[in-house]
């Protein structure tokens, strides 16, 4: 029998190991994240986040700076330099309180106002017509399909280098969150309706793809991969999903709704019509429109 006290860690070796787990969390953060951006959307989102960091270290780093000089200075032992001012107005002490602070908050304004135009979701991207894809969030599994090849995945999204992709999202659920750190942000999926988000990578990889929206036991491994593929390794791609012999229709849909994770990626080389505006009909309680079970 091993006794407590033979398995306590002393405290130098406890706070060693939670400094290499931190360590570790923020490499993997920068390596995943859109610090390390792939492609112009992220780009764009890491260059706004420079500048709002360095006119935020403008604001608070006086602040962290001289307020422990402050109070070293003026501690109670030292009652020689006991601050006792003369009150009186002055119109410098008024324009440095109020200017900088004024200029600070337009300033701001008028840049979020400008990138919150530019890394808008719904905004095109440049690079030629662009891939589309209809991408449905489910528990605990992400779901996307190609209607313009007819074939569908199951926690994997291939897209072409330097070639936009335009996504329609909805959820046959709960309401869920698409964020793909290195592409672009975060975009939201509710049930029974749709919102759009435009990406593009500008380098060939793997990309982390996930639900940041908490929705139950298998939240955590609600994950898929972002293929960017260069040259004819897209279509290389597609000829290989249009050779699964597995078809996406109303059956296996059933199945993919249960809530449980997808061990792995499944493919699917046939897409029954129609099938994104029926969910989107059965999760919004409305009948299909002839149009709409094209």
């Amino acid at each position: 029998m091993i006794r407590r006290e033979q398995v306590r860690m002393p405290g130098a070796a406890r706070l060693a190991a939670l400094s290499l787990a931190f360590a570790l969390c923020g490499c993997s953060a920068l390596e995943h994240g859109f610090l390390n951006a792939a492609g112009p959307v992220a780009a764009d989102e890491r260059h706004l986040f420079i500048i709002v960091s360095i006119v935020l270290l403008f604001v608070a780093g006086p602040v962290l700076l001289l307020t422990p000089l402050f109070a070293w200075h003026y501690r109670l032992g030292n009652a020689a330099d006991s601050y006792k001012p003369k009150w009186n107005f002055s119109w410098w002490v008024e324009g440095l309180i109020w200017i900088p602070p004024t200029g600070i908050v337009i300033g701001l304004a008028v840049l979020l106002w400008t990138w919150t135009h530019v890394d808008d979701p719904y905004r095109k991207l440049a690079g030629g017509p662009p891939i589309e894809v209809e991408a449905v969030a489910l528990d605990w599994k992400w779901v996307f399909i190609y209607p313009d090849e007819g074939v569908a995945t199951v926690n994997q999204l291939a897209i072409p280098v330097g070639r936009p992709v335009h996504i329609r999202l909805t959820s046959g659920t709960v309401m869920q969150s698409l964020l793909i750190p290195q592409l672009a942000g975060q975009i939201y999926a509710m049930a029974g309706m749709t919102t759009e988000l435009n990406v593009a990578a500008s380098r060939p990889g793997q990309y982390l793809g996930q639900n940041t929206q908490y929705n139950g036991a298998g939240f955590a491994r609600q994950k898929f991969t972002v293929l960017a593929l260069r040259g004819n390794g897209y279509q290389a791609w597609l000829g290989r999903m249009h050779a699964a012999p597995q078809i996406l229709d109303q059956t296996v849909w059933h199945a993919l709704s249960q809530r449980a994770a997808a061990p792995r990626p499944l493919f699917f080389g046939a897409v029954q019509p129609g099938m994104f505006q029926r969910v989107l009909a059965q999760t919004s309680g409305m009948p299909m429109k002839p149009k709409d079970a094209r």
